[in-house]
């Protein structure tokens, strides 16, 4: 074991992250809805060029803002762990543009903070989830991609945890750019090995 991932997963109520993280982990999706009152840790692993890592996949909980500092981040339980991640998945739901507003705030709160402490910016990836909903979408689809891409410079994505579409594609990406730039490995070849492993959820 050579290192290990840690990723957090964010978003507003609702967009789906626990649906993410257990369709890749587990292949299961669950119709029904409880909010994350508490963040939670799944383990799994991957290979990456041969060597084996650790993946630590932390699902927050909705939190009103990016800590600022390690007090914040310790104060509220909801928060801690998420100021130390290698990589952050920012979830929003393509029907609802106001949590595509939240994704905005947040990630311009972990540019400005974690780029002030780090020489090199934090993988992020914007993930568009319930592509499965494809005829309520709305007009602004294609303009947030660009925003995205263009302006922002993360990775995006548009995934469907229900019917487990590009969910594993969106966690490859993530965990290249984030082998590029923190692990200094290029053009990784990675294999995922998710649901074969003996995964385990625990309260952070």
């Amino acid at each position: 074991m050579l290192g290990t991932f840690k990723i957090a997963v964010l978003g507003s109520p609702g967009v789906g992250k626990t649906s993410i993280i257990r369709q890749f982990l587990y292949n299961e999706f669950s119709e029904g809805y409880s909010p994350s009152k508490e963040g939670c840790a799944y383990r799994s692993s991957v290979v990456l060029n041969d060597n084996l890592f650790d993946l630590k996949m932390m699902d927050v909980p909705h939190i009103p803002e990016f800590p600022a500092n390690r007090t914040q981040e310790w104060s509220d339980s909801r928060c801690r762990g998420v100021r130390s991640a290698n990589a952050y998945v920012l979830v929003y739901d393509i029907c609802c543009l106001d949590s595509f507003e939240y994704v905005k705030m947040i990630r311009q709160q972990i540019t400005d903070l974690r780029t002030s402490n780090n020489s090199h910016k934090v993988p992020i990836i914007v993930v568009g989830n319930k592509r499965d909903l494809q005829k309520q979408r709305f007009a602004r689809r294609r303009s947030l991609c660009v925003l995205v891409k263009k302006v922002w410079k993360c990775g995006y994505i548009e995934c469907s945890a229900k019917y487990n579409w590009h969910v594993l594609l969106l966690f490859k990406e993530l965990l290249s750019s984030t082998v590029e730039r923190g692990y200094k490995h290029s053009h990784a070849s990675i294999c995922i090995q998710g649901a074969l492993q003996g995964n385990r959820c625990s309260v952070m």
